[in-house]
Parts: C-alpha cells; sequence; structure tokens
C-alpha cells in the first residue's frame, strides 16, 4: 500500500503493532502462493490490486461513507440477505478470518477445543487487527452451529452493536415461516439504524444489484468446467473471498472482465494446468481470507481445484433471488426461498447437500472429490464420513481432511493430498 492508512486505523482504534504483524505475514503469504502462479490470467491483476488494499481503499471509502451517513454492517454468514442491508441504504461486509491471532487472549473466552474460524473471529477483535470489524456499525451474528450460538453470547460483550438473528435447522414450512419472520425482523433493524424504511422498490434495486454479483460467480464457475481450466483454484477462491467486502457494482465489473479473458483462454485452449491434470472439487467449511491453506496445497501436489461446495464458493452464491416479484410479501418470499435453498450442514435432514457434491463433481468434470472440515465443526465432520461412503461408491474417489488455520500438520496433509491426487490421477 503506497498510501499511509495509520491515521485511519488508528481513528478506527487497531492495535497498530498488531495489524502490522498480520499484514506482514499476509503480504509474504500472498506472494508466495498466488503471485508466483505461472500463466495467469491478466485480468487477476484485479485481485493483486484488491488483496494489496485489503486494508486499505476499501476501508477508506467505508470510512468516508460512513461520514455522509452510510452505515456499514459486517456480517459472518451467508444466510445474511445483503439485498435487505442494501435495500435500507447500507453497505454489507463480511468478517469472517481464516487465520489464528491473539490464540492466548482468546482462550480466556473461549474453549481450546473449539473450531478455528470461531476461534479467529475473536481474535481479530481482541487482537485489534481488523478495520473491517471497527468500522461496522452493526454486527450480525447467526444461529447456526451450536459453537456460534454460544459464542456469540460473549462477543456481545466485545463489540459495540451486536445483532443475533436466529436461523432454523429444518425446511419445512415452519422453518419459511420463522426464516420469513426473521428476514423482517431484521428489516425493521435496519431501518432503525440506518433512518431508511425498506421499500418494495429498494428491496428490487438491491436483489437485482446481488444477483448481478451473483451472475459473475455463476459465470466463473462455468468456465471453470473447461478442461483445461482455465483459471487456478487459488485465484477462483479468492474471487469468492473478496465477494464477500467488495464493492458489489465494482466487483461484477470486473469479474466479468475477468470472465471474457477466461472465455479467450478458454477457445484457445489455455489453461491454468495441464489438460491432464487432476480435476479435483473442495467440499465443506468456508474458507475465509487469508485461508489458502488447503487449495495450496493441492495446486502444489499435482491437483487442481476446478470448483468448491462451500459458503465461499458455490454454496454461498449458487441461487438467485426471483425478480419477477412487486409487493413487500412476494419480495420477502422469495429472499425466503433463495436463501433457504443453502444447503448448510446445520441442516436435518440435509439430502440436497449431497446431492449437490454430486451435481458438482459431474458438471466440473472432477476426478475426485476432497471433503474439508475444520477441526472441532461436528456438522461438516459428522457429514463427511457419509458423504464420503457413498461418493466412494458411486465411483468418485473422495478422502476427508480435518485440520485448522496452523501450519503444524503441512508436511502430513501434503503426503495424503499427493497421494490422492496420485490414486486419481491413473
Amino acid at each position: 500500500m503506497a498510501t499511509d492508512y495509520r491515521p485511519m486505523w488508528k481513528e478506527l482504534h487497531m492495535n497498530l503493532d498488531n495489524h502490522d504483524k498480520l499484514m506482514e505475514v499476509l503480504g509474504a503469504a500472498y506472494g508466495s502462493l498466488f503471485l508466483s502462479q505461472k500463466n495467469r490470467p491478466l485480468r487477476t491483476s484485479y485481485l493483486d490490486f484488491v488483496m494489496s488494499e485489503v486494508h486499505g481503499l476499501r476501508i477508506k471509502e467505508l470510512v468516508e461513507g460512513k461520514k455522509k451517513g452510510t452505515k456499514v454492517v459486517g456480517t459472518y454468514c451467508t444466510f445474511v440477505p445483503e439485498e435487505i442491508v442494501l435495500a435500507a441504504g447500507a453497505a454489507m461486509v463480511g468478517l469472517c478470518a481464516g487465520a489464528d491471532f491473539a490464540t492466548d487472549e482468546v482462550e480466556k473466552y473461549l474453549p481450546r477445543n473449539m473450531c478455528a474460524l470461531i476461534k479467529s473471529t475473536f481474535g481479530f477483535k481482541l487482537g485489534g487487527v481488523c478495520p473491517y470489524l471497527e468500522a461496522s456499525d452493526l454486527i450480525v451474528g447467526e444461529n447456526t452451529c451450536d459453537g456460534k450460538k454460544k459464542a456469540w453470547e460473549v462477543f456481545a460483550g466485545l463489540v459495540k452493536d451486536l445483532y443475533v438473528m436466529d436461523l432454523p435447522q429444518t425446511k419445512g414450512d415452519g422453518a419459511r415461516a420463522m426464516l420469513a419472520a426473521e428476514y423482517k425482523k431484521f428489516m425493521v433493524k435496519m431501518a432503525t439504524l440506518t433512518g431508511r424504511v425498506v421499500t418494495a422498490q429498494s428491496l428490487i434495486d438491491a436483489i437485482t444489484v446481488v444477483n448481478a454479483k451473483r451472475g459473475a460467480v455463476h459465470r466463473l464457475s462455468a468456465l471453470r468446467a473447461a478442461n483445461p481450466a482455465p483459471i487456478s483454484g487459488l485465484d477462483a477462491l479468492l474471487v469468492n473471498q473478496i465477494y464477500f467486502y467488495e464493492d458489489p457494482v465494482r466487483f461484477t465489473e470486473n469479474i466479468n472482465a475477468l470472465c471474457d479473458e477466461l472465455d479467450e483462454r478458454v477457445a484457445s485452449k489455455t489453461g491454468a494446468a495441464a489438460a491432464q491434470t487432476p480435476r479435483i472439487l473442495v467440499s465443506g467449511c468456508p474458507m475465509a481470507v487469508p485461508n489458502w491453506k488447503l487449495p495450496a496445497l493441492i495446486e502444489s501436489h499435482g491437483g487442481i481445484v476446478v470448483g468448491e461446495e462451500s459458503c465461499t464458493g458455490e454454496r454461498g452464491t449458487r441461487n438467485t433471488v426471483a425478480e419477477n416479484a412487486a409487493s413487500m410479501d412476494a419480495l420477502v418470499d422469495a429472499i425466503v426461498d433463495r436463501y433457504l435453498a443453502i444447503d448448510c450442514a446445520v441442516f436435518t435432514p440435509n439430502r440436497e447437500r449431497v446431492d449437490h457434491i454430486r451435481q458438482m463433481a459431474a458438471a466440473y468434470k472432477a476426478d475426485g472429490v476432497v471433503l474439508y472440515s475444520l477441526q472441532y465443526c461436528t456438522p461438516y465432520m459428522v457429514e463427511s464420513m457419509g458423504i464420503e461412503r457413498e461418493l466412494e461408491a458411486a465411483g468418485i474417489p473422495a478422502v476427508k481432511i480435518e485440520t485448522d488455520y496452523s501450519r503444524e500438520d503441512m508436511g502430513q496433509l501434503a503426503t495424503r493430498l499427493q497421494a490422492f491426487v496420485e490414486r486419481i490421477g491413473k
């Protein structure tokens, strides 16, 4: 970052020393993993720019918007509708963290054997290293897994304004009614925050913006089905990660421009890896910045990732909100239909997720599936066992990987993933 943003970070009450340490590690990791890739699409320069200003220019935009009255809403889950946030005149950013930080401090509030995603959420707050969190006027938690439900009770004492959204665990009529009620309550909360009532027209306008953003990612996903794959799994994951905090209109324009280039690469059979490279679908827990551990290991040991069945992937973006509704009730129903179709592992039963994995494996011509779980994430760990058996029975090679954000198991994971790549490459 050429601009000195330290005065801005200081005004956000960040810990500048801790932040310097985080950014030093982040910059080194990005350089070694992303900038070292050969034959990257030229338009990935947009991703490089976004990451070079990850705590700079975008934060400056949000801070300047706040001075003009635009509230910032920070979220931790794909179940929080961006459509409602935009319709109320606010900006929405993702807050999920993908690195360990301030672990000793975190374990004064949370047990040691808790999933890395939740502990990282606390670590970024206690360490004072996340400007998105500090710039947020409202922080939205959600009752998905049991770990998060209890964590929010503690987290509420660490942040200035935490709003917890309740979510169903099944998908029947009662669940639809519950989610509709929660989203209507959230509209009231947003109106209180911004002073702007959500109207049918503002919701229609917001749906159009968010659907266009999803449409750009859908286009990228479809292009990854080509052989050779025109973009690496690392770069595609990064697209899905910055989806959560970049300006939505700018994101859509730049990802469509990237897809224009990928169209040309597909036509000329220019790939990020050779056509015979084993193709892998990654399925499971979300991977927030800077958690690039798994795809980096796969792609440095002979494979290429061609899809992510994840909240930072197709599970989080595949469905759009129907745009043919006009009344407020019909619009809320359309939003509920879209979000209730997300097949997160917290749902029971969750047959839709298994079917989706099989559909993705076929669509992206995957040679095998890596079932990825963060340690202590019970919903995904339990589901991975049955999914592995079903995939193998269907002739789709699969392997379960349980890990965290540390580097301690890198050697072991590399050995297992290399063996899996060799197996599916025969």
